[in-house]
């Protein structure tokens, strides 16, 4: 009889009970429903840009499109493209460095001025008045084929005004 209860243990611990089982398939599906729900929220927090949007590069236009010593802004890149009066190009970040405000480029006194703290900037985005600690923020500029193109990815933070920042045919 001992024996009998030997064997039917040992078969007992090797079977899977119908609940256990269950279970077990309850707990797989759970863990798939829970991995579907994570990949779909992160393809919803993923940023999504179209080419042309904030945070992408900015095809902007032909090069003689800017004449010199024009200011030009360019609304879904939040920056100027600021032609100088010797042919080359700035892309200057309308966020103010003291504040964050938006900078509006004013056409009538060709200098940028802050609507917050009244910090004004000239055309290369160098300060002419204070409270801003450093001059307007830049953005890379890439030409290619007499076309201009803005990389507002990144912004380039800069001390001072320098003839090397500026970018060329």
């Amino acid at each position: 009889m001992s024996s009998q209860n030997n064997e039917t243990t040992k078969g007992e611990d090797t079977q899977v009970s119908r609940r256990n089982f269950m279970g077990m398939i309850w707990a797989g599906l759970g863990g798939i429903t829970a991995l579907e729900i994570g990949g779909i929220l992160l393809a919803y927090m993923k940023p999504r840009l179209a080419e042309g949007d904030f945070g992408s590069i900015i095809t902007v236009g032909p090069t003689d499109d800017f004449p010199p010593k024009s200011v030009t802004p360019v609304t879904n890149g939040r920056f100027y493209l600021s032609r100088l009066e010797d042919g080359g190009f700035l892309a200057i970040y309308q966020r103010c460095t003291h504040l964050g405000c938006s900078v509006p480029f004013m056409q009538t006194e060709g200098k940028f001025i802050c609507p917050c703290h009244n910090s004004q900037f000239d055309a290369t985005g160098e300060i002419l008045n204070p409270p801003a600690p450093r001059p307007l923020d830049l953005f890379p500029i890439l030409i290619e084929n007499g076309i201009v193109k803005v990389d507002t990815r990144k912004t380039i933070s800069r001390n001072q005004f320098d003839p090397s920042q500026v970018v060329y045919e």
